[in-house]
């Protein structure tokens, strides 16, 4: 299984001192790691101390950002989910997440996702959502839009994959949409099944395809919103540029747009409020 190269738009190339570009190379190398250990008997699974699974491919995948962005931005700051945080003095920040749905990666499910997001003085400018097992990207910079790729073939490794402008869907009405979430008793954990259960009523169909595939399927248009009851700064710092240079909205449960609230949503916008009126009720729980 190959992730391939994709070849950035010209206006994109220089972005934020070249960091677009380097944005993408580290999702790509990343991603390039964690296929090392899907579906093989290599990867050791361990707990955290919340319980939840780390595997090697997280920490080694993450361990060849951290060498990458040490050698190429020495100045600028650096958040992963597996090593914590290093001091920054640029302004920059690097936020990543080497395997956002780490279960579904132990389970050989490919919809985990590699997340590489960056902030400039504590804003959210670039995302870079990869779902290396698909050979899917989107890549997006405050400013510049949302590109798009996709590996058609293997025959394409040998060759650069281009980017293509994408926006999400014009579907105004959730009842004709696909709403995607991720673990649906997270919705338990914040004492918010009843939201749940109201927008799966509402909603055309609903699927727990989430972690970053959810963003990455609304910032496509295959998706009308993306709702997380639980999430980290290195689950969204990526995501949050990629929804909103597609088109859409990103936002917490409280309808503000940070991505340290511990909650958030993405959507078309269109269907934004309409969610948000369900979920707004339990986003200071």
């Amino acid at each position: 299984m190959n992730f391939p190269d994709f070849e950035l738009p010209d206006v994109l190339k220089p972005a934020f001192d070249g960091r677009v570009k380097f944005a993408l190379d580290l999702a790509t190398a990343a991603s390039r790691e964690t296929l090392r250990f899907f579906r093989t008997s290599e990867f050791q699974v361990e707990r955290k101390s919340d319980r939840s699974p780390v595997t090697r491919a997280d920490k080694q995948a993450e361990q060849t950002v951290r060498e990458m962005v040490a050698k190429a931005y020495p100045d600028d700051a650096l958040l992963g989910e597996e090593f914590g945080s290093v001091a920054g003095q640029s302004g920059f920040e690097w936020i990543i997440d080497p395997i956002d749905g780490t279960k579904s990666f132990i389970a050989g499910v490919p919809l985990y996702s590699t997340l590489v997001g960056m902030t400039v003085n504590g804003e959210p400018t670039i995302g870079v959502i990869a779902i290396p097992a698909l050979g899917e990207i989107v890549v997006a910079a405050k400013g510049l839009g949302a590109w798009y790729g996709q590996m058609q073939s293997e025959a394409q490794v040998q060759s650069s994959v281009p980017l293509t402008r994408t926006w999400v869907s014009k579907q105004a009405e959730l009842s004709d949409g696909l709403m995607v979430t991720s673990q649906s008793d997270n919705f338990a954990r914040r004492n918010a099944m009843s939201a749940y259960h109201e927008l799966e009523a509402e909603a055309y169909i609903t699927r727990t395809w989430g972690d970053g595939y959810g963003y990455l399927l609304v910032a496509t248009g295959r998706a009308e919103v993306m709702v997380d009851p639980i999430v980290n700064p290195w689950d969204v710092a990526a995501v949050a540029p990629v929804i909103v240079e597609a088109g859409g909205a990103f936002s917490s449960w409280d309808g503000v747009f940070n991505i340290r609230a511990g909650h958030c949503l993405g959507s078309n916008g269109l269907v934004h409020e309409k969610v948000l009126s369900k979920l707004r009720p339990f986003g200071g729980k």
